[in-house]
């Protein structure tokens, strides 16, 4: 009975066993399939693109024109004519005839100075001129009815001229205590104020003729042999924003600068209004008369970056599946120079091309697009902002 006892509980443990080993298997049969759809479905993911975003830009395309060489340079705009009016004499100011800021005629008086002594010493002068002058009209009668020496005659005229001479002095300084305009101009602001006792030399206010004005500026010797007095030449300034000055090349330095191998030239503008003032900073543009084919795209298409600048071209491209659509590739290119919004395209373009003039820093090479030209930047080569 015990024999029969003991095998019976082997059996029973060894069922229960394999019931939990079965369990145990059918756990983790579940769990392998949990994973594998898992994997799956990561899988299928992964390897499934999203669809791609289409960016909404404007688009411009690029034009050939006939752009004429320019040659920039920085100058400074200077008078034709211009001086610190000073005074010749020294005395005491009894008049200010002008206004600071006002414009003067030439020969307009500007200040007056004390002439009181000046003038007495002057009508005494005269007086002695006058006796002078009686003196040698008898000498003269009696040197006719030879009643007086040749000698005598002499010494009366040597007299009469030395009055005359005193004369004339005292008038020349009298005249001097006026202080006239050299020129017609504007005037500044003055530097003396009545009853202020000056000295010979002090300057009285400055004097500028302010049409026409000159702009000098320098460019480099290498283009020297480009340049020719009258060709035109346009000016821009930060004091007037927006606005063009036009004149013309009248001057080229006869020696070139030792220190930067550049060459001095002047250009004279007209200046109507006086809105160009002696000293202004001025941007200069020499434009030479020879023209030449250039590629033009608008100033907002190209995208500056330290490894090269580019711009996006728009096209139709194919996507993975082979469906065609309208996208953009980006190529990079060679610059030249800007004019107002347009800026030239030495290589990497083609005319005829269409470019993305906004938006180009959310694009990204393959990139689908949509062109609404509704609204477009500026593309002027001479723009005229509205706060001008």
């Amino acid at each position: 009975m015990h024999d029969v006892a003991q095998t019976e509980k082997k059996f029973r443990v060894k069922s229960t066993r394999k019931k939990v080993w079965i369990a145990s298997g059918g756990v983790g049969a579940l769990a392998l399939l949990l994973i594998a759809i898992k994997a799956l479905q990561i899988f299928t993911m992964m390897s499934t693109k999203p669809p791609m975003p289409v960016a909404t830009v404007t688009s411009a395309q690029v034009k050939e024109e006939d752009w004429a060489p320019i040659l920039s340079a920085v100058g400074s705009v200077s008078a034709v004519q211009g001086a610190i009016v000073s005074t010749e004499l020294g005395g005491v100011v009894s008049q200010v005839a002008f206004e600071n800021g006002g414009v003067a005629k030439k020969g307009d008086v500007l200040i007056r100075l004390e002439t009181s002594s000046e003038g007495a010493q002057l009508h005494t002068a005269e007086a002695d001129l006058e006796l002078a002058r009686a003196n040698l009209q008898r000498s003269r009668d009696l040197a006719a009815r030879k009643v007086v020496s040749k000698s005598e005659l002499d010494a009366a005229e040597s007299a009469f001229g030395q009055k005359q001479g005193a004369v004339d002095n005292m008038r020349s300084m009298v005249g001097k205590k006026e202080v006239h305009a050299p020129f017609d101009g504007q005037l500044g602001i003055r530097q003396v104020n009545v009853g202020q006792m000056i000295n010979a030399g002090q300057q009285v206010v400055a004097l500028t003729a302010l049409d026409p004005v000159y702009v000098d500026f320098a460019l480099p010797q290498q283009e020297l042999a480009k340049l020719v007095t009258g060709f035109e030449v346009r000016v821009h300034t930060d004091a007037v924003s927006g606005r063009e000055f036009k004149g013309k090349l009248t001057a080229i330095n006869s020696m070139v600068d030792t220190v930067t191998r550049n060459v001095t030239l002047q250009a004279t503008l007209e200046n109507p209004d006086h809105t160009l003032r002696p000293g202004m900073f001025a941007k200069v543009e020499v434009v030479l008369p020879e023209k030449h084919k250039t590629l033009v795209i608008p100033g907002s298409a190209v995208s500056y970056a330290p490894y090269g600048d580019s711009v996006f071209i728009v096209t139709d491209l194919k996507s993975p599946n082979g469906k065609t659509y309208r996208g953009v590739q980006q190529q990079f290119v060679k610059l030249g120079s800007a004019r107002g919004d347009q800026i030239a395209v030495i290589s990497g373009l083609k005319a005829g091309q269409e470019v993305v003039t906004s938006g180009v820093f959310k694009l990204r090479n393959g990139g689908a697009v949509q062109v609404n030209n509704k609204v477009q930047p500026s593309n002027n080569p001479a723009p005229k902002p509205e706060d001008s």
